[in-house]
């Protein structure tokens, strides 16, 4: 297995910081939060952990506006904290990865200060500046993501700034040779202090169209879509210069040891894989979201994954995602039965693996009420907000869920249904779940670096297998409610794990019986694992 990258063989856990652990009882999480909760991320069995933004800002965007690039915000504690975090992290070999946010800053921040006090201002350039349209009005019809113009009037300048997200968040203009030179040394500022890769924000933004051209319409936008879809994004995102940007900042990952760079895009599967870049010079990963946006079925699901490994570049390596913090929870997208099987899902298919916090115990949704709602999304169009996804982890059945002692910045869930302290108490939850799996992954070859070949689906379940050199595994998942019998294939085969964690063994001849709302994990002939221990 070593002759893999640890972020290959590994599994990242994203931590969004507001709503992870709070030491300081102003009811919103912090590093040192982070720091205590360490030792159950080891338990859980991950290998990395990915933080989302921490530095100092405004907090429009919650973090996603960031006023310095090279700093804490107070709000989650100081530089000595991060750097005892990440030293207590990698004492317990655990990676760290932050998230670099670099198509925009927040207008606080001392860059767009000086940008905006002169178009003669030598930092004029580092953001995106345009005249009124002819007649007045904005330089073209691009739409922010979060509802109405994504362009904002300056008045003293007499220019419109471009924001492809807030009016609070300028974006940056990468072809400027100098703004990339500032942002390589950010980069360097970090992997200096030793963190071991970034995931790169929205990075199909980064470069826009030079002539900045309208956006055509959407002829598939229809009612209850957020307006950002009523146009196609062909001239504001996606360009092809920007793989030139991202082959710069690969070089800079790549100028220290065992570093990695992955990337979020919301692109189609065959742009998506473009996003590896020439000879493989772009992120290592290109972030996959096809399993969030999904439909939930046994033939979407296979059909899906099969397109998705036979687009893959020579060389390129899978990655896989079910959650994170701008999407509605696994469990509230396919109930927390299916949850159960999208865990033996994910943590079973090839290539590196991304759990979102709280996904290991089935959180779902939590309802925030209107008066309640924290996101710019939420206020600027309703029912498109993301707090439901954000709340802050429940630890125990108290009634902040030992998240703080305060007031959280969000509502919990029912503490007393759901939490981490019943789970560890329970062999058979989502959480111990979890942790067979990451075992399970950890000690097989053929899970962790091993070869995929789909079996196809038979109704309602979708099978796989994966294999090392001494090792084949099938992977059988019943996507519905019913109980279901296929094929078994050769003469003998032992379960590995069942997602109802009462399963193991050599199975008996004849065809694989799985009930309603079962994955299991098969070791495929053989004598079995007892026997050859």
């Amino acid at each position: 297995m070593q002759s893999h990258a640890w972020w290959q063989r590994g599994v990242i856990y994203q931590v969004y910081p507001r709503s992870f652990q709070d030491s300081n009882g102003d009811g919103i999480g912090d590093l040192e939060g982070v720091r205590r909760r360490l030792d159950y991320l080891v338990r859980l069995g991950v290998d990395a952990v990915w933080l989302s933004p921490i530095f100092p800002s405004p907090m429009a965007d919650f973090g996603y506006d960031i006023a310095d690039y090279c700093g804490v915000d107070p709000i989650f504690g100081t530089l000595e904290d991060f750097d005892r975090l990440i030293g207590q992290a990698h004492a317990r070999g655990l990676k760290l990865i932050l998230d670099f946010v670099p198509n925009h800053t927040s207008e606080a921040h001392p860059w767009f200060a000086e940008s905006r006090s002169s178009r003669a201002n030598p930092k004029r350039d580092w953001y995106i500046w345009r005249d009124p349209a002819p007649g007045g009005g904005p330089p073209n019809n691009w739409i922010s993501n979060f509802g109405g113009s994504a362009w904002t009037f300056d008045e003293a300048s007499g220019q419109y700034y471009h924001h492809a997200f807030l009016e609070q968040q300028p974006d940056l203009n990468w072809r400027n040779p100098e703004l990339r030179a500032a942002m390589a040394d950010v980069m360097r500022f970090w992997l200096d202090r030793g963190v071991d890769g970034f995931r790169v924000d929205v990075i199909w933004h980064l470069i826009k169209d030079a002539q900045f051209r309208d956006n055509p319409p959407n002829p598939a936008f229809g009612p209850g879509q957020p307006e950002i879809s009523r146009l196609l994004q062909v001239h504001s995102a996606d360009q092809d210069e920007v793989l030139d940007v991202i082959r710069e900042m690969r070089a800079v990952v790549d100028g220290y040891e065992d570093r990695v760079l992955i990337g979020e895009i919301y692109l189609p599967v065959e742009r998506l894989v473009a996003y590896y870049g020439p000879g493989l010079s772009g992120v290592h990963l290109p972030f996959n979201f096809q399993l969030i946006l999904a439909p939930w079925s046994a033939r979407a699901i296979g059909r899906l994954i099969d397109e998705y490994e036979r687009a893959l570049p020579p060389g390129g390596w899978p990655n896989w995602v079910l959650g994170n913090h701008d999407q509605k929870r696994i469990a509230t997208r396919v109930g927390a039965a299916q949850a159960r099987v999208a865990a033996m899902l994910l943590l079973t298919l090839r290539g590196t693996l991304t759990i979102y916090y709280g996904d290991e115990i089935g959180l779902a949704d939590v309802p925030v009420p209107r008066e309640l709602a924290q996101d710019p999304w939420e206020r600027n169009e309703p029912g498109h907000g993301r707090d439901p996804a954000r709340t802050p982890m429940p630890w125990d059945d108290s009634p902040t869920g030992g998240f703080t002692s305060g007031r959280p910045w969000l509502p919990l869930n029912d503490t007393t249904a759901l939490n981490v302290a019943a789970q560890e108490a329970d062999p058979r939850s989502m959480l111990a779940l979890h942790r067979a799996l990451l075992a399970l992954r950890r000690a097989h070859p053929a899970l962790a670096i091993g070869g995929y070949q789909g079996e196809g689906t038979t109704g309602d379940v979708l099978a796989f297998r994966r294999r090392s050199e001494d090792e084949e595994l099938l992977v059988a998942l019943n996507f519905g409610s019913s109980p279901v019998e296929i094929a078994l294939p050769g003469a003998r085969a032992e379960a590995l794990l069942s997602t109802h964690l009462d399963r193991s063994g050599p199975e008996p001849a004849g065809p694989l019986r799985l009930r309603g709302d079962e994955g299991v994990v098969l070791r495929l002939g053989g004598e079995p694992q007892a026997a050859r221990a």
